[in-house]
């Protein structure tokens, strides 16, 4: 097995060509917070451990770098937005191989809200593929809001060496996520 220190970032790009309309903006968020010098934020991203795939790849090379990806991955951030799709996006493929494949613990991240309370009152966002795994207790997970501190507790706490997580339905609590800064007290 491949030195797992990345985390993998899932998004649906909507099949949108401007990645400015696709939940890609979101992991341009996360871009810029880790080069901003003075925000700490810092992570290995397992999308630059390999080489770039561009838009007109065929889907076999798409498939392949992401599984590469996900096999160097501690963890997986999937970003959700109310614009992502149940089915039909590369968003699918890459929880399930996440998930059934690689064994590694999601971080559901959504986008949005200040604060999560009960992962199951945004299970109309979820793709049918995290639906399954949650379903069936494959998945193990947490739901965040999609706030820098949280994201970043999460990517260094949540991982297949140390996963902590039993089943798919875990939110930070509310004291939590006060003290990260997702919500005011």
């Amino acid at each position: 097995m491949a030195n797992r220190t990345g985390t993998y970032i899932a998004f649906d790009g909507l099949g949108e060509a401007d990645p400015s309309k696709s939940d890609f903006r979101y992991y341009s968020i996360m871009q810029k917070w880790t080069a901003v010098e003075h925000i700490d934020f810092k992570f290995v991203n397992s999308h630059e451990k390999t080489a770039a795939v561009r838009d007109t790849s065929l889907k076999s090379t798409l498939m392949s770098r992401i599984r590469e990806r996900l096999n160097a991955s501690k963890n997986c951030l999937v970003i959700l937005s109310d614009d992502t799709r149940a089915t039909g996006s590369m968003l699918s493929y890459e929880i399930e191989m996440a998930v059934d494949y690689y064994e590694i613990p999601l971080i559901i991240t959504h986008t949005g809200y200040a604060g999560i309370y009960e992962a199951k009152s945004l299970s109309q966002r979820w793709p049918n593929a995290l639906t399954d795994r949650i379903n069936n207790f494959t998945a193990r997970a947490i739901h965040i809001p999609f706030k820098k501190g949280a994201i970043l507790d999460a990517i260094n706490q949540f991982t297949v060496q140390k996963s902590g997580l039993e089943g798919a339905l875990h939110c930070y609590s509310k004291k939590a996520q006060i003290e990260m800064g997702c919500i005011e007290g």
